[in-house]
Parts: C-alpha cells; structure tokens; sequence
C-alpha cells in the first residue's frame, strides 16, 4: 500500500476547499474537514508507526487525515491515491472499533478499484465491507455490498459476479429474509442465461422458487417453477423440464395454478409434437407475466426437433412383453 504525505494532501486542498459543501453528500459517514498543520507539511502520515517518543498508536488523528485524504484525491480525480487513502480510513476505523464507518470507507475504495478497472480488488473489496458488515449483524448492507460488487463485474468477470450474488442471497436466506433477495436471485439467473449456462440457470430459479415458498410468497413461488421449466425446454432438455414438473406437482396448489397449468400445456405439446401449440402457450398471457429474459427464450420454443421428443415419449409408453410373466 502506498505512504500518502501531508504535502500531497495539500496540493488537492484548495480542490477539496472548493468541492467539499458540493460532495457532502457523497462523502462517507462521519468526513469532516480538519485544518492540516502547516509545521507537518512534509512529513508523511506516521500517526499509527510507534517511535521512541511515540508509545501508542494515534488511530483516530490518522484515520481522520486518510478520510480528508480520500475526498480530496477522489475530487482532484486521483483514483489510485484516493483508493488507499480510504482503505488505510478503513483500517482505521476498524483499529477504532468502527466497523460501520470502516465498511463504508471499505466501500468507497472499492468503487474507486471499478474506476481504475481493477476488477480483483473491486470483488476484495466489497468482501471485506461485507463482512465489517457481518460483524455490526447488518445482514442487508453485508448482502448489498456484494451485490454492489457482482453489479460492477457482471461484464468483466461474470463467474465472480455469480458468486457474489450467490453468497448476498446466502447471506439473506441465513437471516429469514428471503423476500429481499428476489432481485439478486433474478440478475444471477440472467448472467447464467447471457453465459449459456441453462443448467445452472434452471437451478438457481428452482432455489429462487424454494426462498419463495419459506416467505409464502406462492405466486413468485410459481412463477420460478414455470421458467425453470422453459429454460430446461430451451436447452432442449425435454427429461429434465418433465421431471422439475414432476417435481413441483407435488404441490397441489402449483397443479392448479395458471403456471401450473401453462407447464402441463408446454409439455403436452413436446410430447404430441405440436409446434403450433407450443407457440400459441409461449405466447399466453401467463408466460407474458415472467421475467423479460425467461420471456426471450419461450418465444424461441420449440428450439430443437419436437418429432424426436414425440417418438421417445411413444417409445416409453410402450411396454415391451414379457414372455416369462405369466401374471
């Protein structure tokens, strides 16, 4: 991590001077603006390094300089010493057994990494705030935090982005708030669906329908059953649609819902080999009322040769007869 000298502080202070009614707002919990000695001008920020003369640690005076420091730097638009500024603030601020302020400066360094396209220390970064989070028991900072960060690498690193994601909706099912992980479960399945990972799409869904379930919210519930179904009939993976139906008609409500019924008409038609009738469901109001990326794919349906479902599906039908059962 670079040193950061009161000198260069002062060369960004008539810019902070200026800036720092405009961007009060913006700055994190607690910056104040604090007069730097004149007679320190030249020495560098060494509040915290112990000397002969110096038995303890003067966190608070330090951290309060690195936080002047990073809103100065990030107005003078110097990223990379704005970036350091505030995770040494960060660091202080944990030493002060702040943990709130120190995710929060946490996070300010991270969203400076994503200006200097520094993707590893942007998924680091907001790790570590959510994780001061975890310490404060603030379990939707902790969860936003990540997906703050799956947000900024979705292009540049999208398995990261996913993993993120993943571990903010963990984080919120671990706390018995499911309900406020619906939109996280809905951007991982997207990047799945962007990456060609229908697989892995369709689970995410099916546990996005289980959150659901825990939270009695029975109508997303559905709604996540039925597009796991389409993804599966996407990937052209006719077994695994019929089975994840199969699975989800063990709940009586889902057999008479619109979703329900949409799904037992989808399948029906794979299995008559009617591509007229697939299209028409594709296009019903029920399938209209999903998420816009599971609504691209069912209007793409059937994507592969219906007749060969048909003909397998006539296959299993059929019994073939045993010559040695008498009964």
């Amino acid at each position: 991590m670079q040193e950061i000298s009161l000198t260069q502080i002062r060369r960004v202070r008539p810019a902070l001077k200026a800036g720092l009614r405009k961007t009060e707002k913006e700055a994190p919990t607690g910056l104040q603006w604090v007069p730097i000695p004149k007679s320190s001008s030249s020495k560098p920020i060494n509040s915290t390094k112990l000397s002969l003369t110096r038995w303890n640690a003067d966190w608070r005076n330090a951290t309060v300089l690195y936080e002047q420091a990073g809103v100065g730097f990030r107005l003078a638009k110097n990223y990379e010493k704005a970036k350091v500024a505030f995770e040494k603030a960060s660091k202080g601020q944990e030493m002060l057994s702040s943990q709130w302020d120190a995710a929060k400066h946490m996070e300010s360094a991270a969203a400076l990494a994503k200006e200097l396209n520094n993707w590893g220390e942007v998924a680091d970064f907001y790790r570590r705030a959510s994780e001061l989070y975890t310490e404060c028991g603030r379990s939707q900072p902790a969860s936003d935090a990540l997906a703050k960060g799956a947000r900024a690498l979705e292009d540049a690193a999208p398995y990261e982005a996913i993993q993120l994601y993943t571990d903010a909706c963990t984080i919120l099912e671990e706390d018995g708030k499911e309900q406020m992980a619906f939109d996280l479960y809905r951007a991982a399945t997207s990047i799945y669906i962007k990456m060609e990972k229908y697989s892995d799409a369709a689970t995410f869904l099916l546990r996005w329908g289980l959150a659901a379930d825990k939270c009695k919210a029975t109508h997303s519930q559905f709604k996540a059953y039925l597009s796991a179904i389409v993804v599966y009939l996407y990937a052209h993976d006719f077994k695994e649609a019929e089975k994840c139906y199969n699975d989800c008609s063990q709940i009586d409500a889902f057999q008479s819902s619109d979703q329900g019924r949409c799904s037992s008409k989808l399948l029906s038609a794979y299995v008559e080999g009617d591509v007229e009738e697939i299209n028409r469901v594709a296009q019903s109001s029920t399938i209209s009322n999903l998420d816009h990326m599971i609504i691209r794919l069912a209007r793409k349906l059937p994507t592969g040769d219906v007749s060969a479902v048909k003909a397998n599906a006539g296959n299993e039908q059929e019994e073939p007869l045993d010559e040695d059962d008498l009964t």
